[in-house]
């Protein structure tokens, strides 16, 4: 028992992790310090190989330059399009509708007959009132003859004459009387009956002029009934004529308001059908206050010329392809809106305009000199600051903070921060930073992408909607590169 070993395994308190060589730990030292020391000499590689290699080229931009020129400010308002004249067609006279002879809806010419009512009974008023006129001037030719003129002159020279011989008996007997030839009795009765004569004379003589007064009123009276007569020839002719209904203008007509058959203009003038002017058509709008004086002080400067012309954007955003007239300003400025009123004439021979629709009119109000203009494209505007890239002359950009006045098409008015002949980046304004350095080249004239869309587009006034298409200004020739950028 004294000469067995113990059985092989692990001591109380001793620790079962094999015990390594002083070697193995430089080893593992050695390892951990070339670890250390890889990423600097990898970085100092990568240096060497960095400036080893050439840098990027600079990137593409398209420029455009800043020009100055005048250009007009045009300004759009909300208009609605409505009839020069707009008529009522009604029936003027109390009878039955019998015919209609239009189509609804269509083109009626001038004097062309549209309704026709019944007319049997103003045809017999015409013929009554033609037949009075007749009698009234028969009567005017009765009381025209002068026959008992001529019986009253007749007896009054018949009592001129017996006063004559009663005259002639006075004077005969008178001197005989004087003289006792004769007896006193014979000139008595000579001188009474001088007396009687004369009374006799007097009295045709009143006749006389009786019978021509009564004369006279006969012949008015004749020729006052025939005035009369003639009216009521022609008010049943007038009324006879309303039982046709022509049209007053050349216009398109609408709809039916009554039908073939029904009585109509009892108590009233029964409204027919409404019809209305096409060519030219009204144009009506509200202008502001500030617009209308802006507006006002060119026409008195002499810059706008007469019938300046006014374009008209429909409802669909397309461009009437005619333009108008300014025809007439509103008396007033309403003090509740601050507005006036204008009208326009718009040609309108293909009667695609209709009273009733809603549109906008596009003006020139004012002609602004030496406008200093940039593409709108070009203006960055962040937390309400606008700025633009502006490229030096050594090809470096520059941020440049600009003040914005109207926008003319694709351009915008610039009153501070930029001057005429400086470059102002276009397209490309993600790929740069100011500082950079930027490619690029002066491309032929007329090829710059705002210059392709500035005529399409119209001046709108800062805050104001959609634009209108009027014309614009050229735009500033622009820079692009050769190569894509």
């Amino acid at each position: 028992m004294t000469g067995s070993h113990p059985p092989e395994g692990p001591r109380p308190g001793w620790s079962s992790t094999p015990r390594r060589s002083p070697g193995f730990y430089r080893g593992v030292l050695s390892s951990l310090v070339v670890a250390a020391l890889l990423p600097g000499l990898s970085a100092c590689n990568r240096g060497q190989t960095k400036e080893a290699q050439p840098g990027p080229p600079p990137p593409a931009v398209v420029v455009a330059e800043v020009v100055k020129k005048t250009v007009p400010i045009t300004a759009e308002f909300t208009a609605q399009t409505d009839a020069v004249q707009t008529v009522e067609l009604r029936a003027r006279v109390q009878g039955v509708l019998e015919h209609v002879r239009f189509k609804e809806g269509s083109e009626v010419k001038e004097g062309q007959i549209l309704f026709e009512i019944e007319k049997s009974q103003y045809e017999a008023a015409l013929q009554s009132a033609r037949a009075q006129l007749a009698k009234a001037r028969a009567d005017l030719d009765k009381a025209q003859e002068q026959v008992q003129v001529q019986r009253a002159r007749a007896e009054l020279d018949q009592r001129k004459a017996a006063l004559g011989k009663t005259q002639a008996d006075v004077a005969r007997y008178r001197p005989l009387a004087q003289a006792k030839a004769v007896p006193q009795v014979d000139l008595d009765n000579a001188l009474a009956a001088e007396q009687v004569a004369s009374a006799g004379v007097e009295a045709a003589q009143a006749a006389l002029k009786d019978t021509e007064l009564n004369q006279r009123i006969g012949i008015e009276q004749a020729q006052a009934a025939i005035e009369a007569a003639r009216a009521a020839v022609t008010d049943a002719q007038l009324q006879l004529g309303y039982t046709t209904v022509r049209a007053p203008v050349t216009g398109i007509i609408g709809l039916l308001n009554v039908n073939e058959g029904n009585l109509v203009g009892r108590g009233e003038p029964t409204l027919l059908a409404t019809m209305s002017t096409f060519d030219p058509i009204k144009i009506s709008a509200t202008v502001s206050e500030v617009d209308y004086l802006r507006f006002a002080r060119r026409a008195e400067s002499g810059t706008a010329p007469p019938d300046t012309p006014i374009e008209l954007v429909l409802a669909d955003g397309t461009r009437y392809p005619l333009g108008g007239r300014l025809t007439t300003i509103g008396r007033t400025v309403d003090p509740k809106t601050g507005t006036i009123v204008i009208e326009a004439l718009f040609p309108n021979p293909e009667k695609l305009l209709k009273p009733g629709q809603f549109g906008r009119i596009v003006a020139v109000v004012e002609e602004r000199q030496n406008a200093i203009l940039v593409p709108q494209m070009a203006v960055q505007e962040l937390q309400g600051a606008k700025s633009v890239l502006v490229v030096g002359a050594d090809d470096k950009v520059a941020m440049r903070s600009v003040t914005l006045d109207e926008r003319i098409g694709d351009l915008v008015i610039v009153t501070r921060g930029l001057e005429t002949g400086e470059r102002v980046i276009v397209e490309g304004l993600q790929k740069v930073r100011p500082g950079m350095q930027v490619k690029l080249e002066m491309a032929p004239s007329g090829t710059s992408p705002a210059a392709g869309s500035a005529t399409q587009a119209p001046s709108t006034p800062p805050g104001a909607g959609a634009a209108a298409p009027s014309a614009s200004p050229s735009v500033p020739p622009t820079v692009k590169p050769k190569s894509g950028g």
